[in-house]
């Protein structure tokens, strides 16, 4: 558990509006079942357990039926839990906006907020005390990371146009020294984000994550590194794997 100072409040927002189309599935992702939950159970787990003191924002689909129960099922378990929910936007950015929007009577400029990604269920703790130790006292933020491992290429499309535009040609091979997968949780002042994503998304944009606001907006974000297990649930077949991970994770 992570000791927040009264300076650096903290509140956790999670966009959970997605419909999750790539699953396959009747269900939504994040109600799709996970560890005997659901994943949006076992992701707001994971971040009320490593900052309890924190309020857990969820802009949610206008037609969710499925949280009120899920909502029961975690109270019922963590009944000191403050939750927020919120309508949730056309896109991940606009979701985290309404959110914002949602706080902007609650929270001081100088607050932290935390944006994770619900379908990424198998962040540790330990990450997420090292990341917010990390960012605490700098005045912008950052974003948890993993340096890239493997030998990078960028492609560029076959000029016959009759080709399978899928497949492309190498055009060069990237120096991965500085290459890093953008991952969540990412953490910026209350602020400065409410700020860039609104300028970004009224310029048009195409904001993909909370750090690409801020650095469109002259910002430049910290970057934490992180563990590689902490996967996006995306294709009906991260769901066993994450499974997975998450018992190995639990074994001493």
């Amino acid at each position: 558990m992570t000791n927040l100072a009264s300076s650096n409040r903290l509140w956790c927002l999670l966009p959970a509006a997605g419909i999750g189309q790539r699953m396959g599935s009747n269900l939504p992702k994040q109600y799709l079942p996970l560890a005997k939950k659901t994943l949006l159970e076992v992701t707001l787990e994971r971040l009320h357990l490593a900052f309890p003191e924190a309020v857990l924002v969820l802009p949610l689909h206008a037609e969710d039926l499925w949280w009120p129960a899920v909502k029961l099922r975690f109270l019922n378990r963590y009944p000191q839990a403050k939750l927020i929910t919120c309508l949730g936007g056309k896109e991940r950015a606009d979701s985290v906006l309404n959110g914002l929007n949602a706080l902007a009577k609650l929270a001081q400029p100088n607050d932290w907020v935390i944006v994770h990604d619900i379908a990424r269920p198998c962040v540790t703790l330990q990450d997420l005390h090292q990341f917010y130790q990390a960012l605490k006292d700098h005045p912008v933020g950052g974003l948890l990371a993993a340096p890239v491992a493997d030998t990078m290429k960028r492609g560029k499309n076959l000029s016959n146009s009759a080709s399978n535009t899928s497949i492309q040609e190498v055009c060069a091979t990237l120096d991965r020294n500085q290459l890093w997968h953008a991952l969540t949780p990412q953490m910026f002042r209350f602020n400065k984000l409410h700020s860039a994503l609104s300028d970004g998304l009224a310029q048009g944009l195409s904001l993909t994550d909370e750090s690409s606001a801020l650095e469109a907006a002259g910002y430049q974000p910290l970057l934490i590194p992180g563990r590689r297990d902490n996967i996006k649930i995306t294709h009906p077949e991260d769901l066993p794997f994450a499974e997975l991970l998450l018992t190995h994770q639990q074994t001493p």
